[in-house]
């Protein structure tokens, strides 16, 4: 479900700009990344999905995560929240906006070419997605961590969505997978993305492709940099695997179930580091 992709048609110089804008809003002070807090205004408890913050912490028994992040909504277009998009550096709306619209393209191309490989019609995933379903870019700065063996940069588990598009940094590595019982370092490779098969979309492909389980692991002398894009299906979507895939010998392996109530699902596993998709398993 994880693998690396080059020649994607994102050109090295919007790469480039895109991480050194991200670096600069992370690199500056506390009140002003608070700016674009996801705090609710500014009472500390209520947090909504959109914004700059840490781990909201619901339980005793929650796994936190070593990083700051910044969780900013890029689809469907017309419902971006500006508000919440940093001002500063002045060229970091643009950077976003450009590098999102080619990484749309690139999330296309996968689905499409999904589809050819498991003999379905070319357009199924993404017919799939609906002009309401959501992207959303994440940005995720690591600290160095002083007790790297106590702390993850974030906690294992599976992305939830459709597919994921990752930039990392490329002087720092910190992404493994599982496989196995064993966990396994994903190299790095300048101007390169990495491509995550997230778990909507082994529901869909009756898990030929599965969603892998990863965690980041945190460095005691560097610090870390990366942007994930996420992109979902709408939340009225029936989760199940394309008809194409079913006959009496490969029969459906997943429950059926709406967008909405996998995610609801989705959120209560991932706080305690587990994979919410194995309980749909028939």
């Amino acid at each position: 479900g994880f693998f690396l992709a080059t020649n994607h048609g994102i050109e090295d110089s919007l790469m480039d700009a895109m991480m050194s804008v991200s670096r600069e809003f992370f690199r500056q002070p506390a009140e002003e990344k608070q700016k674009c807090s996801n705090l609710v205004d500014g009472n500390g408890k209520d947090y909504q999905v959109e914004g700059y913050g840490s781990d909201k912490v619901v339980s005793e028994d929650q796994v936190l995560n070593w990083s700051d992040r910044l969780h900013l909504r890029v689809e469907p277009e017309g419902e971006r929240n500006f508000a919440k998009w940093p001002s500063h550096p002045e060229s970091f709306r643009d950077v976003l906006q450009e590098y999102a619209s080619r990484t749309k393209k690139i999330r296309d191309l996968v689905l499409r070419s999904i589809a050819e490989l498991l003999e379905i019609d070319e357009d199924y995933f993404v017919n799939q997605i609906s002009n309401k379903a959501s992207g959303f870019a994440r940005f995720n700065y690591y600290p160095p961590c002083p007790r790297p063996d106590l702390v993850l940069g974030l906690r294992p588990h599976s992305d939830g969505g459709l597919l994921t598009i990752l930039f990392n940094d490329d002087n720092v590595g910190g992404l493994q997978i599982q496989r196995d019982g064993r966990w396994y370092n994903v190299p790095t490779k300048p101007h390169t993305l990495l491509i995550n098969l997230a778990d909507c979309l082994e529901i869909m492909n009756n898990g030929i492709f599965r969603s892998p389980f990863h965690r980041v692991v945190t460095n005691v002398e560097k610090d870390r940099l990366s942007l994930a894009v996420f992109y979902a299906v709408d939340a009225e979507t029936m989760l199940e695997p394309a008809p194409g895939l079913l006959d009496d010998k490969r029969p459906s392996r997943y429950r059926k179930m709406l967008a909405k109530d996998f995610v609801a699902g989705l959120f209560e596993h991932f706080r305690q580091g587990k994979r919410f998709i194995d309980t749909l398993k028939i």
